[in-house]
């Protein structure tokens, strides 16, 4: 009866704890909520009820110049004011959007002494969609995965609130990123394996192979980084932020970050897979040695390891296809794409990633064979 009553609280704890670092982090302020250019501006939604596109200039595919939209401020302090709001087009693809009659669109309303100044369209209006999205993808995970389908919808929460609340803020007050970065990772792995198994011994196999990949993975993604000099600009949009005012931050070091946290991901799900099945193993077999229960989490992670290579290579080139396609329509040679500064830190985020993932699974297997057989026969 203790027993159970203790498992069971071993079980259901990472989830309270999960809970309260939720809370506490919805309550945490990043401390750029205030910003500057925000103060004298209202964001809202608002509805285009008619466009002027007689300023905008055709240049084969490129649209230049501005479009005039009339549209009805659907919330904030000017709510069902009509006014002429402007899109201006900067003759890119990737950044331009066209707004017809009937969009719902985000703006930014300029005023001064309770009168608009100016109109800004930002974007079309996603949120509901969005909001929508998310909803469908809670209930269809509480539908099939049922408790644990819950257990990752928080942690799924945890995660996001985690990087928006702690990282990202830490970051842009200039602390050493690689730091930051493996106390959030630490964080995060502990809790969302925790939320798996509980406060227990398979947790904390999980957790210690994980983060000794993840260690792996640090320690070769800063030597690689200096290796290929690479510089931290390569990420996207990280010239906006230091001519935003944020010249001191150390972009390198945030990129040599990026390579692990965005692999410890593929990391714990493999430490979880080869702790789950060595306690499979071991409970099936109570007399398994140590050895032999290291060995059979080795097996395991050698055929997933076949998978979760390939895994974080298409997830990181898939957002490259039209980079490739342009290499190969212009019969640029193979030499000389691996060569180029961005291709060169994609290579180092997938090649590192799996790096961390090949040692992951022996430090996992070691370490649950140990814990999981030494639990067993002082039993």
């Amino acid at each position: 009866m203790k027993e159970n009553l203790k498992n069971k609280i071993q079980y259901n704890a990472p989830l309270l704890v999960c809970v309260l670092v939720i809370i506490v982090l919805l309550l945490l302020p990043t401390g750029y909520e205030n910003r500057v250019q925000y103060q004298s501006a209202d964001r809202c939604s608002a509805k285009v009820i008619e466009t002027d596109n007689s300023s905008i200039k055709d240049t084969g595919l490129i649209r230049s110049g501005e479009q005039r939209c009339t549209i009805r401020l659907l919330d904030g302090d000017f709510q069902g004011e009509e006014v002429i709001g402007i899109n201006m087009l900067q003759g890119s693809l990737e950044q331009d959007k066209i707004f017809e009659a009937g969009d719902k669109v985000l703006v930014v309303v300029s005023h001064s002494n309770g009168a608009i100044t100016n109109v800004n369209l930002i974007d079309h209006y996603r949120v509901n969609w969005e909001i929508i999205m998310g909803l469908g993808f809670v209930v269809f995970l509480i539908i099939f995965a049922g408790k644990t389908g819950l257990r990752a919808i928080f942690s799924f929460v945890l995660t996001i609130l985690t990087l928006w609340k702690i990282l990202v803020p830490l970051y842009l007050k200039g602390l050493n990123p690689i730091w930051i970065g493996l106390s959030v990772t630490l964080l995060l792995t502990t809790i969302i394996i925790s939320l798996v198994y509980g406060f227990n011994k398979l947790s904390a196999s999980a957790v210690a192979g994980s983060f000794l990949g993840i260690l792996v993975t640090c320690v070769l993604g800063v030597f690689f980084t200096d290796a290929f000099k690479i510089h931290g600009a390569v990420m996207s949009y990280s010239e906006s932020l230091l001519y935003a005012g944020f010249q001191d931050l150390n972009l390198t070091q945030i990129f040599m970050a990026s390579i692990f946290i965005g692999a410890s991901g593929a990391i714990m799900d493999l430490a979880v897979d080869i702790t789950s099945s060595v306690k499979e193993v071991v409970d099936k077999r109570p007399d398994i040695s140590c050895v032999e229960a290291i060995k059979s989490g080795m097996n395991v992670g050698r055929a997933a390891m076949g998978t979760m290579t390939t895994t974080l290579l298409l997830a990181y080139s898939g957002g490259y296809v039209a980079l490739l396609m342009v290499f190969m329509a212009q019969g640029t040679p193979l030499t000389h794409i691996i060569n180029y500064k961005y291709v060169s830190a994609e290579i180092i985020h997938t090649v590192v990633g799996s790096f961390g993932l090949v040692t992951v699974a022996p430090f996992t297997a070691l370490c649950a064979g140990y814990l999981l057989t030494r639990d067993k026969k002082h039993n």
